[in-house]
Parts: structure tokens; C-alpha cells; sequence
């Protein structure tokens, strides 16, 4: 008997429609007294533009329109899958879970759904678990979906964050296959650094208490972030018996130009097989690897058969990484 693997089938994203450049941005900051630029943004992450959801648009509602152009991608009607999972941690709800609002505007009913909530390693986590799931046989076609609406986490005082995320959604379908699609994963977390990013603050007797706006030590979060994205991409190169040179193309999560130049650099990759695209979209947290992903598929830069290498890095503090042939 063959064994069981899991591929990717189909891609999908989605960003909703106010897109904010930097000068856009900066205007309204400054008419709150925060002072910033194009200039600085740009020099600083990379970032150029981000996308905000209006405020009546959820992360469900995001990511139901990821998952329908994963679905269309894939050749297949929504009736047909049978796992949802969603990283987020920007949820409709405290509860029920954002995959449950995914599979009721879907129409899906019956199969497991439920959300993986590790921040901007999210995507990665989420596919991880999907993966094994196909390979145990527990599900055989999953949607895996990163959403997020960070926008109304943000501190727009505090121009060091608030420049820095935006909203959107990137989903993948995820089907049992003879032939490996998913080559190898890793997951790691470690809650020493919990206070390096967070959101402090939680819901209690109908009240907000703590801090409900994000907070980042941005220099700790770099310094953590290229160390542990090298060690974990070469872990897992080592699981699936490939090396460096056998990657076609890095997705790192979109977090800011100068982690993923410097990940690339300790990889020995050039940029030119990095996939950008955090100019035009800021950091989506969970959502950017799938975005990335799906955008470069469409513009076929990725192509059937290359090695894709996905990573990323997130509050908790998480990383973890994917190796896969599409």
C-alpha cells in the first residue's frame, strides 16, 4: 500500500478594497498628531501600501472569499471539503471559531472545523496540522486558510506598529495524494517571549481588560526572528533530504523587507527567488504566506513542480516552516 501525502491543488486571496499608501496613511496620523512618512515607512519595512476591511467586514468574511478562489482554482465545489482550518488572531468572535463562520457561509456542513491561533506563524501551523490530518486519513480535502484584520488591533499612536499591518485573507486547498506534495515540516514555539508581541488584554464581565492594542519590541522581534527562521528552514531541508540549492522559491512571512533580506542571506538565496510582496500589502500576520503565495501562482512565477520553501515567525513566540513541491 503507497502511502499518504498531501498537495496543494488550488490557491486563493483576497484583500479588501481601501487600499492606504503611505501618504495616506501618514495624513491621518499627522491630523492625530503622530508624525511619519512614505519615506520613513519605506526605508524601514519595505512597506509601501496595506489594505484596511471596513468596519462591518470580519476575518470570516475575508477569508470566505480566499477560500471560494482556492476552491474555483482547484476544480472543486465547497460541498466537497471535508476539514477547515483557520489562523487567526483577529477572530469574528471570542466564540464559536472563525472556521465555523467559514464553513456556514460556505454552506459546508458536518466536517471538522476550527481555528489554529499562532499569529503570524499561523498559516504555517495551519497547514502543518491539515497535512497531517490527510495523511492519517482523517480528511482528504481541507481548506487551509490565514485572515486577519489587524487593523483593529492597532495603536495609531504609536507609529513604530501602526504603519506596519494591514487586512486580507490567503486560502490554499489541501487534498490527499499518492505523490508528495508536502515534503517536510516544524513547528516551535517558546513563551519566554510572550512580552516581545502581544495583545494584553482579554474580555471579562462584558468589559475590555488589559490592553487590547498591539504592542511589539521591534528590534527583540528582528533579532529573534532571523535566527530562528534560519535554523528551523534548514531543519527541515534536512528532514526532507534537500538542500539549500534545491529551493525554487522562499516565502517567508511578509513582516518587513529586512527580515526577509536577511533570512534569504543566511539561506545563501538571492532575492530573485524570495517572492515580495509586503510592499502592497503590509503584514497580514497569518494571511501573508498564503497572499504570497497565491499571488505568484497567478502571476506564474510558481509553477507546477517548484520546491517552495514557507516560514515564518509570530507572536508567542512561534516559528515554523513548510517544504513542498506544488
Amino acid at each position: 500500500m503507497s502511502a499518504r501525502h498531501s498537495r496543494i491543488t488550488g490557491t486563493g486571496s483576497f484583500l479588501p478594497p481601501k487600499r492606504l499608501t503611505n501618504d495616506q496613511l501618514a495624513a491621518q496620523l499627522a491630523a492625530q498628531g503622530v508624525e511619519t512618512s512614505d519615506q520613513w515607512i519605506v526605508e524601514r519595512t519595505g512597506i509601501r501600501a496595506r489594505h484596511f476591511a471596513e468596519p462591518d467586514v470580519g476575518s470570516s468574511d475575508l477569508a470566505v472569499e480566499a477560500a471560494r478562489r482556492a476552491l474555483l482554482a482547484a476544480g472543486l465545489d465547497a460541498a466537497a471539503i471535508d476539514l477547515i482550518v483557520v489562523a487567526t488572531s483577529t477572530p469574528d468572535m471570542v466564540f464559536p471559531s472563525t472556521a465555523c463562520l467559514v464553513q456556514q457561509k460556505l454552506g459546508v456542513h458536518g466536517c471538522p472545523a476550527f481555528d489554529v491561533q499562532a499569529v503570524c506563524s499561523g498559516f504555517v501551523y495551519a497547514l502543518a496540522v491539515a497535512d497531517s490530518m490527510i495523511r492519517t486519513g482523517t480528511a482528504s480535502k481541507a481548506l487551509v486558510i490565514g485572515a486577519e484584520v489587524f487593523s483593529r488591533i492597532l495603536d495609531f499612536q504609536d507609529r513604530t506598529t501602526c504603519v506596519l499591518f494591514g487586512d486580507g485573507a490567503g486560502a490554499v486547498v489541501l487534498e490527499a495524494s499518492d505523490t508528495p506534495g508536502i515534503l517536510a515540516s516544524e513547528l516551535h514555539a517558546d513563551g519566554r517571549h510572550v512580552d516581545i508581541l502581544c495583545v494584553p488584554g482579554h474580555v471579562a464581565g462584558g468589559e475590555v481588560l488589559g490592553d487590547p492594542l498591539l504592542k511589539m519590541d521591534g528590534q527583540a522581534v528582528f533579532k529573534l526572528a532571523v535566527g530562528v527562521l534560519e535554523q528551523v528552514a534548514r531543519s527541515v531541508l534536512e528532514k526532507a533530504g534537500r538542500t539549500e540549492a534545491d529551493i525554487d522559491w522562499l516565502i517567508p512571512h511578509q513582516a518587513n523587507i529586512r527580515i526577509m533580506q536577511g533570512t534569504a542571506k543566511k539561506l545563501k538565496l538571492s532575492m530573485d527567488k524570495v517572492i515580495v510582496t509586503v510592499d502592497e500589502h503590509g503584514n497580514t500576520s497569518a494571511a501573508s504566506i498564503p497572499l504570497a503565495l497565491d499571488v505568484a501562482v497567478r502571476e506564474r512565477r510558481i509553477r507546477p513542480g517548484d520546491t517552495v520553501m514557507l516560514e515564518g515567525v509570530g507572536g508567542g513566540f512561534t516559528w515554523g516552516a513548510v517544504l513542498l513541491d506544488l
